[in-house]
């Protein structure tokens, strides 16, 4: 099956691909991993993408849909695969179909700003390991410190108020308008939240026929 997974960001796209990656034994695309190993690869398109945000500019449509197009070669794509983060527009949408890429299913995450805001804004990070927490969903034993090793915890500036405001302002200007783009192709299927990541994976399998 070739999917693409909308959702505004902290929608859970990242790790509803991983469960659908697994059950259905095709890869999942992120773009920015697709971007940051054709880079390291010194593939044409990476090395036409690395001039751009060596640049500090975005990477242009048309180099994205580029690594996608070598990404979808690889043998591991045979059977299917799971888009997340792209695309992003309706004009990326439209280049990946007349790149003649097309999907059997649109998956739309459908989650509150509400509930992504609170999602978001209450994620941590400890400084020294990495270890992920969230103040309300798991919280640390001890206020602001790494249970596994005391190290200080952190918000990433992408989880700061302003900028998931700014985020999602982003999402609903851009991305959203894909819902309608897709409904019409006839391929957009609506994930309702239904407030935890096995009710909502039950839903995505049955809406895939799985």
């Amino acid at each position: 099956m070739k999917i693409i997974l909308l959702g505004a960001p902290g929608a859970g796209k990242g790790t509803q691909a991983e469960i659908i990656s697994r059950k259905l034994g095709i890869p999942t695309i992120s773009t920015g991993n697709i971007l940051r190993a054709a880079v390291k690869e010194g593939t044409p398109t990476g090395l036409q993408a690395k001039s751009f945000m060596d640049a500090g500019k975005l990477v242009p449509d048309d180099v994205i849909i580029g690594i996608i197009k070598e990404r979808l070669t690889q043998p591991d794509c045979q059977n299917g695969f799971i888009l997340d983060g792209v695309p992003r527009t309706i004009a990326q949408a439209e280049a990946l179909e007349r790149h003649g890429i097309r999907f059997d299913a649109v998956l739309s995450l459908e989650i509150s700003d509400e509930v992504i805001t609170s999602r978001l804004t209450g994620r941590r990070t400890c400084h020294t390991c990495g270890a992920p927490y969230h103040i309300v969903a798991a919280p640390p034993a001890k206020a602001d410190a790494c249970d596994k090793c005391g190290g200080a915890l952190e918000q990433r500036k992408d989880d700061l108020p302003e900028t998931v405001k700014h985020r999602l302002e982003i999402y609903h200007r851009e991305t959203e308008p894909l819902k309608d783009y897709y409904q019409a192709h006839g391929v957009l299927k609506t994930v309702p939240d239904l407030g935890g990541i096995d009710a909502t994976n039950k839903e995505i399998m049955e809406l895939l026929g799985k």
